[in-house]
């Protein structure tokens, strides 16, 4: 069995620090994020996360981010996330709590998952 501690710390690390590019280093070319709901709620490959990110970042004004963990277990590790945001177009204020699942292959996320 593969140890992922060094990555799931590493990813956590670059989180902690606001370093999102850092954090999308970690993923798989293939990777996938699947939210709760959304649309779309499922995006495939690097550049598609990536430009969902980025989307949601644009759309949203952060005004503070907390993350604990990473906990592990086998192949995944999980976070949990909070997220003082006011949504741009509308102006509401509001805190987000969520947990990230993150599978890891070769040293690589290749899957993101959302709970909110």
């Amino acid at each position: 069995m593969m140890n992922i501690r060094p990555t799931a710390e590493a990813f956590t690390a670059a989180l902690k620090q606001g370093d999102f590019a850092g954090a999308h280093a970690f993923w798989h070319d293939d990777v996938s994020s699947i939210e709760a709901m959304g649309d779309p709620a499922a995006v495939y490959g690097k550049a598609a996360v990536l430009a969902k990110s980025e989307a949601w970042m644009a759309a949203h004004e952060v005004h503070g981010f907390e993350v604990a963990g990473p906990y592990v277990n086998e192949d995944q590790f999980a976070l949990t996330m909070r997220i003082d945001v006011t949504i741009k177009a509308t102006g509401h204020r509001m805190t987000m709590q969520e947990v990230a699942l993150y599978t890891v292959q070769d040293e690589k996320v290749v899957e993101e998952r959302f709970f909110y």
